[in-house]
């Protein structure tokens, strides 16, 4: 059965989530299911559909169909699922929905991938070209990230905002009760070898590159090095970092030199109260203003992650997260509203104080429903306080505050602010 395996990868997104993505004008793919093509044999007929901007061929057979998907879009999912596996596939889940909620994800596929797939999905091919694959393949060790291959960048479908999309790390040391990282990696924070990763991001011919990973900054050490080997390719860069990267004057140059021109920082709260409730102390509202500024210091833009709904936060939250942002100059921001995935230590909790209001997992989307009940502003307050931040954080009047402080990047920050404040407006 070896030669002539016909697979079809999905990285599946919901209607409802690329009609919500498509208020952010820029949106990352996701580079999951490219790097996974590189663990099936070369003999194998491979291809990938990106839901964000290609349709499915249902009328295409194949025999096994794979998909990752988000706790939003597991609904979306499971109906893919169910139509391959009635045409006669065989269908294969992993990713973030199925790590956390395994029952769930089981129900609608063949075999499930618990956890990463860098040693289970060898074993899975193994055992299915012998007839004997596995309901369930659980990742029980941290694997190894040395010697990874490289993404197969033909399944890189979209290049609008970036020449390539990678990673250099994996997993965060932190245990944030909201997030589900330490549910899918533990909170083993692992490294691929420095050359390794510079000779990916050489490989890529576009001119930007985004790395994915959840947290950058968790070895500085390591990242400085990086940044080193890095530069010599001459590319823009941007990722994801937690705050404590910019206090460090020698990752910010490092960063800066080797073509960094965006970083994207979890401060989650301006509340210190709502920072302790959740996990994420070591997160301190009293140094953002000069974290903001040092980095901008550096010329490098920030973009700001806020979360709004902890039991903390009362309806002045709102009002008060709108004035920080503007006053300190962010040249971007993404909001979200606190959502319990199942899994998390937060869905727990809620769930056995009876707060949780769905288990619709559609509804689990982060920017147009509250699934649990807030403890000091209703679910209703709550909705409208996030839409009412993002339309002042995008107006005219708020981009002008905001820039008007600081000009880093203006050439491109401000047609972007411009951008997100009309797709805010015009989303339908």
């Amino acid at each position: 059965m070896d030669d002539g395996v016909k697979v079809l990868l999905i990285t599946a997104s919901s209607p409802e989530m690329r009609r919500i993505r498509r208020t952010r004008y820029i949106n990352f793919q996701q580079c999951t299911m490219p790097y996974l093509a590189s663990f099936f044999p070369d003999e194998w007929e491979i291809s990938h559909v990106d839901e964000y901007c290609e349709r499915i061929e249902f009328s295409q057979n194949y025999d096994i169909v794979g998909l990752t998907f988000h706790t939003p879009s597991a609904p979306h999912a499971y109906e893919i699922a169910d139509a391959f596996r009635a045409k006669g596939s065989y269908v294969i889940m992993g990713g973030p929905h199925a790590t956390i909620a395994p029952d769930d994800a089981q129900r609608h596929a063949d075999t499930i991938f618990v956890g990463e797939a860098e040693y289970t999905l060898p074993h899975f091919i193994s055992d299915f070209l012998h007839g004997d694959a596995k309901p369930r393949y659980t990742c029980e060790i941290p694997p190894s990230l040395d010697d990874v291959p490289f993404s197969r960048k033909a399944m890189l479908h979209r290049h609008d905002h970036a020449g390539g999309i990678m990673f250099a790390t994996r997993g965060c040391p932190n245990n944030c009760s909201f997030c589900t990282l330490a549910k899918m990696y533990g909170q083993s924070f692992r490294k691929r070898p420095i050359e390794q990763v510079a000779r990916e991001f050489g490989s890529f011919p576009g001119k930007v590159v985004i790395f994915w990973d959840d947290n950058l900054a968790a070895d500085l050490e390591y990242a400085k090095e990086l940044f080193k080997a890095i530069k010599p390719y001459r590319k823009w860069w941007s990722c994801q970092v937690s705050t404590n990267a910019g206090s460090d004057d020698d990752f910010l140059e490092l960063a800066k030199q080797s073509g960094c021109k965006q970083l994207f920082m979890g401060f989650e709260s301006i509340s210190a109260q709502s920072l302790a409730g959740a996990g994420k102390s070591f997160n301190k509202p009293d140094d953002f203003a000069h974290i903001i500024h040092n980095v901008h210091a550096h010329q490098i833009s920030m973009q700001a992650g806020i979360v709004f709904g902890f039991d903390e936060d009362e309806p002045d939250v709102f009002n008060q997260t709108s004035d920080f942002l503007e006053t300190n100059g962010i040249q971007n921001a993404t909001f979200h509203i606190l959502t319990p995935y199942p899994g998390t230590p937060l869905f727990d909790r809620l769930n056995k104080e009876g707060r949780i209001l769905t288990y619709d997992w559609s509804k689990y989307n982060a920017r147009e429903d509250v699934v649990f009940i807030p403890k000091n502003m209703s679910a209703e307050e709550l909705l409208e306080g996030f839409r009412r931040v993002n339309r002042r954080f995008y107006s005219l009047t708020g981009v002008a505050r905001r820039l008007r402080r600081s000009s880093v990047g203006l050439y491109w920050t401000l047609p972007l602010n411009i951008a997100y404040g009309w797709l805010y407006a015009h989303r339908g």
